[in-house]
């Protein structure tokens, strides 16, 4: 391959002048170059540093300038400038919580940011939207949970008023009513983890024997073991959650009243399609490791407008950009050093556009990452990233209800499951949670479903009538009189990961084969080491954007770093047990004997 530099002249798009520009490639040979004197045209993105051409001849160039799948061939410009030392470009594709976490830390860090976003309106599934009547609707309501430290420190970071509210109790409901109610347990005396979410509970469930409860008990060694290494987490990825307790031998009731709906909320899929590891791990990070882990409080409004319009400022503050409808379709690699040297985007009008960059970080869902994967030569044939077609995903379905009366519920943030075979709903009472609600006559209702395979094809008006008669109805009867004013229905096909059976060998890690790309997301690995304690959750992607920021600073010899604060330590009799099972599984597996524990 030859190293070819044609001095040429274009005029800028965004600025008159005339600017002195060389091609730069290590990839085409020469032959395949178009001469200069027939590129008719120039698109120069002086920022970016590239400008794409299309020419009047039929080399291979101009032709593969039509066909993005052959990006290897597709000329890059940069301004010459002598002595100008250029900056460390990265580019971060997605714009949920983990492409926000790995701009914010990039910004951070020194490094010149650009996130790119299919989306108009970046935010992942924090995005918000209007109704026809201009009431404000979004992808569904997400908890702030007791662990998310790192969010809780970026809206301190931010500077901007709190937003949430305090913690909240739940209920559960089931078609017979409340099952369970929970209690904030950061407001009760503080005993060793599970003492406390047990006795505190015990008075909240309402058709729950104490022998039901009882047969939870076997399922303390699982969780004790499950994530000890990865042979422990592999053998626990291999069943499903169902099949676990029922070896442990959990009684049915205690399943269908509060492990399943814990599981449809968290994990949001059914006990019979997910990993017993993303169970316990679900279970564990949310309920169990320490007494105050399932409380939870609730944006008081929008998160897309109180926490990501002021985080998207503040950004572009630090000199990053985030850019909307920007779609992802390739990337330019550079065999010789093992590196992604750009990124190709297609813009809103289908224009291609190429991001040049030193570094590069994909913060996208499962189903936006193998649609890239597909389009994209240079990724299918690294395994992690074809891996990622082995994952299979969760529809999720968001309702937002106006009623002409006010029905204030037991509870404003609820859970519902049973009315439905293997789908989960949450149901919020959005006059007690969102400030620009309070005041509102009548009632603002959120139900939104997960798992909601069978819901996803009804018409709206369908949806609604169902969530009016078969859900809120038999919840709480005084529904039955009140009318609908206003309604939004928001379907979001593969919205999030399913942490299927095996699925975790599919997964990958912060560090990819490429030596300047990294991941980030809250479907990455969730086993020993992987940060997997955090759950499928906000937190845990925004922390994934942070250490994948961490790791471009490393490869780009930056020393550097963002600190992640981490989750809560394990308590001294957990900590304790866990390594006395550690050491017994080490001791058999020296002396070449199966541990009895799997």
């Amino acid at each position: 391959m030859a190293m070819v530099a044609l001095p040429i002249s274009a005029r800028c798009r965004n600025n008159a002048s005339l600017l002195q520009l060389q091609l730069h490639t290590t990839t085409v040979p020469r032959a395949q170059f178009c001469p200069p004197y027939l590129i008719r045209s120039f698109k120069f993105f002086p920022k970016e540093g590239w400008m794409l051409s299309s020419g009047g001849c039929q080399s291979a160039i101009c032709r593969h300038l039509q066909s993005p799948s052959c990006f290897d061939r597709i000329t890059r410009f940069r301004a010459s400038s002598v002595g100008e030392k250029l900056e460390k470009k990265v580019v971060v594709v997605g714009g949920g919580w983990a492409g926000f976490g790995a701009a914010h830390a990039l910004a951070k860090l020194g490094f010149s940011t650009t996130l790119l976003d299919a989306s108009p309106n970046p935010g992942g599934l924090s995005t918000g939207f209007r109704t026809t009547l201009g009431r404000p609707v979004e992808a569904g309501i997400k908890g702030f949970w007791w662990q998310y430290h790192n969010i809780y420190r970026l809206v301190q970071e931010l500077g901007i008023e709190w937003p949430f509210t305090e913690w909240t109790m739940s209920s559960f409901y089931s078609p017979q009513g409340i099952q369970v109610e929970s209690p904030v347990f950061s407001a009760l005396p503080r005993l060793p983890t599970p003492l406390g979410s047990f006795l505190y509970t015990s008075p909240y469930f309402r058709n729950l024997s104490l022998l039901d409860r009882l047969t939870a008990l076997p399922l303390i060694q699982a969780l004790l073991e499950f994530d000890l290494d990865d042979k422990a987490y592999s053998a626990y990825d291999a069943m499903t959650a169902r099949e676990l307790f029922r070896r442990a031998g959990v009684s049915a009731k205690l399943y269908q009243d509060f492990l399943e709906p814990i599981l449809l909320v968290t994990l949001f899929a059914p006990g019979e399609q997910l990993s017993a590891a993303a169970a316990l791990g679900a279970l564990y990070y949310y309920v169990l490791a320490h007494q105050a882990d399932f409380d939870v409080r609730w944006c008081k409004g929008s998160v897309a407008e109180l926490i990501f319009q002021p985080w998207i400022q503040h950004i572009e503050n630090q000199g990053g950009r985030i850019l909307g409808g920007k779609r992802v379709s390739d990337v330019i690699l550079d065999d010789s050093v093992n590196k992604i040297t750009g990124i190709v985007a297609v813009n809103s009008t289908g224009e291609t556009e190429v991001y040049e960059a030193d570094a590069v970080v994909f913060a996208v869902g499962v189903q936006a990452m193998q649609r890239i994967v597909a389009s994209s030569s240079a990724l299918v044939e690294r395994p992690e990233f074809s891996a990622v077609s082995n994952l299979g995903t969760i529809d999720i379905l968001a309702t937002r209800l106006w009623l002409d009366q006010r029905i204030i519920l037991r509870n404003p943030s609820n859970v519902i499951a049973g009315f439905e075979p293997s789908t989960g709903a949450t149901l919020f009472d959005l006059n007690a949670l969102q400030t620009e609600f309070a005041d509102d006559v009548g009632s603002v209702l959120e139900v939104d479903f997960f798992h909601a395979n069978q819901l996803i094809p009804l018409e709206d008006d369908a949806v609604i009538d169902k969530v009016m008669k078969k859900y809120l109805t038999k919840c709480d009867s005084r529904f039955k009189t009140a009318k609908i004013v206003d309604a939004s229905v928001l379907r979001f096909k593969s919205a999030v990961t399913l942490f299927a059976p095996g699925s975790h060998q599919h997964m990958p890690t912060t560090k990819t084969s490429f030596a300047n790309a990294f991941m980030a997301g809250d479907w990455l690995q969730q086993g020993p080491g992987s940060h997997g304690a955090r759950g499928l959750s906000q937190e845990k992607a925004f922390v994934t954007g942070i250490l994948a920021a961490n790791e471009v600073a490393r490869s780009q010899a930056v020393t550097a770093q963002v600190k992640v604060i981490e989750v809560e330590e394990d308590e001294a009799h957990i900590a304790l047990l866990k390594s006395g099972l550690r050491h017994i599984r080490q001791g058999a597996q020296a002396l070449g004997v199966e541990s009895p524990f799997i």
